[in-house]
């Protein structure tokens, strides 16, 4: 990009007046302003590594301390934003590194950044010290006793980050990396983990530490949990599992039930299905592109069961769908203690690297986006219904009222509303938009190991309402079967874009 033209920001709220930063919000202990017209700011590490060390924040580049807009130049703004991602992925600037993603919006005409830095379990240090974040700004933090005493708050807050001493490679399991890659292409063609080995891929991500009674680099908690074989997670986690639950007749014991115990990039698979299959997905268009409230929704609140779960409790998290609402529960280190108000909160990551690392696969969006987007897309799937509540204690707990719109009568009904609203079928789409494939070619594409769960359930559908046909219709089971997609397919993925 050699140039960037200015536009106004659509979308944005109770924006002040023209040419200072939206919402009227001053710098604090979560958010910073920094000018940068053409250059990066000298100190812009020692803020994110203050944020990183502390409870996370906003960095907006190209904006003055007093909220003013100055903007960043147009022929600047792509540069700048791969900068930064370079330099958070580079241990010589940022030690250990921390993978960001700043994203660039227009304001009144003028071009910002936003670098929006999660807490991290770690501590981390630039150019040699570590930063704390305070009202007054970032201060330089020294001392062994006290960067101790930090490591030791963390490690007591942050129980993914506990080192498994006899935790291997053998332990983890290979085709879980390979996955991984091909949902992180997905999410991002250059990301720059794509090329690494499963080794430097554990450390950039911050599933390795250092065991402090021992000395010796370890694998963590965390990293089981992601790429760990069954028994190994079942092993450091007896307690871990996801109970997803249907009561929508049988209230005293369940019409259907799934309990789930594997790897977290599976867990969100099986989780999600279990939505499709019980939840319908109302027809909504947002401007002229139809897209999946369910989808919206519940992927937000199924990746925060599993991104922010206290994997150490041996509470079971849960989903549970009744007639009128939908509940979810989930084990729990409590940051802010009673009930979440979704127009005034600062997301706090209760596993910042398995958040981090399922973002880079396209599981989970930026920290806070759940409570937000359910909070606006609710309204849209559930007319009439009271708001979505989120509450913070031991249990946190997550209870989205449901319209009758959204229940099907049928399970059969259910099944057949996940079609091609649902973000597996839509996938599915997009992947024959590139040729026809086999039915292990989608498999690998999906990063799945087989077609199962609801990929199955999307193919059938797709072919039933002739999205999507058979190579060698007279013969369905046949082993050179082929898939692909018909006009009327390319017409809706067309639609989609």
């Amino acid at each position: 990009m050699n140039s960037v033209e200015p536009m106004k920001q659509t979308g944005v709220k109770n924006q002040s007046s023209p040419g200072s930063f939206p919402f009227g919000r001053k710098e604090g202990v979560d958010l910073e302003f920094k000018e940068a017209t053409h250059t990066l700011p000298k100190n812009l590490f020692e803020t994110i590594c203050a944020f990183l060390n502390m409870d996370g924040g906003l960095v907006v580049l190209g904006v003055a301390d007093d909220g003013t807009v100055t903007g960043v130049a147009p022929e600047v703004v792509e540069g700048l934003t791969a900068e930064v991602a370079s330099l958070s992925n580079n241990p010589s600037k940022l030690d250990p590194p921390n993978l960001l993603f700043p994203q660039a919006e227009a304001i009144d005409g003028r071009w910002v950044i936003r670098i929006q830095v999660p807490t991290s379990s770690q501590v981390h240090q630039t150019g040699g010290h570590v930063f704390l974040r305070s009202n007054d700004g970032d201060y330089r933090f020294s001392g062994l006793n006290r960067i101790a005493g930090l490591v030791n708050r963390k490690s007591g807050i942050f129980s993914e980050q506990r080192v498994m001493p006899y935790l291997s490679m053998s332990d983890l399991r290979p085709d879980l990396f390979k996955r991984a890659r091909v949902l992180m292409k997905g999410n991002n063609p250059k990301h720059p983990w794509l090329k690494l080995p499963p080794e430097k891929m554990l450390m950039l991500a911050g599933f390795t530490r250092k065991d402090r009674a021992t000395g010796r680099i370890g694998y963590t908690l965390a990293a089981a949990l992601m790429f760990g074989k069954d028994e190994t997670i079942q092993q450091v986690a007896p307690g871990f599992k996801f109970d997803a639950i249907l009561r929508r007749h049988d209230i005293d014991r369940y019409d259907d039930r799934l309990v789930v115990s594997t790897n977290l990039i599976d867990s969100y698979d099986l989780l999600m299905g279990f939505v499709e299959k019980h939840l319908n997905d109302p027809f909504y268009l947002e401007g002229t592109q139809n897209i999946s409230l369910r989808s919206r929704i519940f992927r937000e609140l199924v990746a925060n069961l599993i991104a922010h779960r206290e994997y150490t409790s041996p509470a079971p998290a849960s989903m549970t769908i009744y007639r009128d609402r939908v509940e979810f529960k989930n084990p729990n280190i409590p940051h802010y203690w009673g009930q979440i108000d979704p127009e005034h909160f600062t997301p706090f990551a209760k596993n910042p690297t398995i958040c981090k690392f399922l973002s880079q696969i396209g599981l989970y969006e930026e920290l806070g986006s759940g409570v937000r987007n359910v909070t606006k897309y609710h309204p849209f799937y559930a007319p009439g219904a009271e708001a979505p509540t989120f509450t913070d204690e031991h249990m946190f707990t997550v209870v989205v009222p449901l319209g009758t719109a959204t229940l099907p009568e049928s399970r059969q009904e259910s099944r057949q509303e996940s079609g091609q609203e649902s973000d597996v079928a839509g996938r599915i789409l997009r992947i024959l938009s590139g040729g026809v494939k086999s039915r292990s070619e989608l498999a690998a594409s999906l990063g799945h190991r087989s077609i199962s769960g609801a990929a199955i359930r999307s193919i059938a559908s797709l072919l039933q309402r002739g999205m999507v046909e058979y190579t060698i219709p007279e013969r369905p089971q046949s082993r050179l079967q082929r898939y692909r997609l018909t006009d009327k397919g390319r017409a809706v993925l067309s639609g989609a874009k």
